[in-house]
């Protein structure tokens, strides 16, 4: 095979220094380097314009490879930091796993202020204070319930980002309630990360909805991905509420169970809404009976009558769960979005 005009990939360990990889990424945005690679990667090689290259199963659980150029990089770091109001020599914390676009950007945006992100992944004792951090809803969910470290580290912060999966308005008002300033986010790996914040796009980025689903453009868009006209496609549902996206759930996540459509993400903002110290996972599995019947994954102590009585009260009786499953905590594809495929293989071997 002829590599002459792709360049290697140099595939970054998870435990890798920050003040290391910090050059290693100035180096691929500049060309001087290879491409660094990071999560599942298999390839060897990366095409020519690839700065950065992500393995990730995304939500479908299909694993894939999105390669990315410095252009795109450069102009979500920007964007983000613009929208932030984060100026020149402010700092970044880093909570997230260097597997993930997530934890890239949060290094990139640093750079971008002339500073390195303070690392927290393996941190002991009290974290050190940061103007922002990014983190998903799960570790939200810990500092609102008990880790009073995380805790007071977000409510130091100017701004913290929490994306990776969507966050319940319960949740939200929880943390807000605590004193964190709360901006979500919205993207994909596809998109370099985050692209909508707070329901309004990036600098630069263009949302529309056509049947029913969210498309971007705009520079942030990996190289890699298939376009319409400059525009992707997501699998994503939304709609505009006062000029503000909201993300309804993937279109791939609406079951139908005993005749009626069902979507397993409203299953999920319900009862993330009337239980805010709980922790839901919403599922089907196939049935001879219902077509696909609804189940409930749960973290915390919850009878199971409180769920059936909510549901079927607020979303109707064919919202009543034909199983509830107590967990210890729930399967994650990736750093935030529930493995519901895992979930449902689980229950098959119960």
């Amino acid at each position: 095979m002829d590599t002459s005009s792709q360049r290697k990939i140099l595939r970054v360990s998870p435990a890798c220094e920050i003040s290391q990889l910090a050059g290693e990424i100035t180096a691929a945005l500049v060309g001087d380097g290879p491409t660094l690679g990071f999560g599942e990667i298999s390839s060897e090689y990366a095409p020519s314009y690839a700065a950065i290259a992500i393995g990730t199963s995304g939500t479908s659980g299909t694993s894939k490879e999105i390669f990315l150029s410095t252009t795109a990089i450069i102009s979500s770091a920007r964007a983000s930091n613009n929208f932030i109001g984060a100026k020149p020599g402010q700092t970044w914390s880093l909570l997230l796993p260097l597997t993930h676009i997530a934890a890239v950007n949060v290094i990139v945006r640093s750079m971008e202020l002339g500073t390195t992100p303070i690392d927290l992944r393996d941190f002991d004792g009290d974290y050190p204070k940061a103007n922002y951090t990014a983190i998903v809803p799960t570790q939200l969910f810990r500092a609102l319930n008990g880790d009073q470290r995380l805790l007071k580290h977000l409510q130091s912060a100017d701004t913290v980002l929490v994306g990776g999966a969507a966050l319940t308005q319960s949740m939200r008002n929880q943390a807000e309630l605590a004193g964190i300033k709360i901006v979500t986010t919205y993207g994909m790996t596809e998109t370099c990360g985050g692209c909508v914040y707070d329901g309004k796009a990036l600098e630069g980025v263009g949302i529309e909805i056509r049947g029913g689903k969210i498309c971007i453009k705009g520079p942030i868009l990996a190289s890699s991905i298939s376009l319409n006209n400059g525009w992707y496609e997501t699998s994503d549902l939304g709609e505009y509420d006062n000029n503000r996206l909201v993300v309804l759930g993937r279109s791939d996540d609406v079951i139908i169970s005993g005749g009626e459509n069902l979507s397993l993400n409203t299953v999920e903002n319900s009862l993330g809404i009337a239980f805010p110290d709980i922790q839901f996972a919403a599922f089907a599995v196939d049935d001879s009976q219902w077509g696909q019947s609804l189940q409930i994954a749960v973290v915390g102590t919850i009878s199971e009558a409180q769920i059936v009585e909510h549901l079927e009260k607020d979303l109707g009786s064919f919202a009543k769960p034909k199983g509830i499953h107590h967990l210890t905590s729930l399967p994650l594809l990736g750093i935030g979005k529930v493995d519901r495929k895992s979930l449902a293989k689980g229950i098959g071997h119960e």
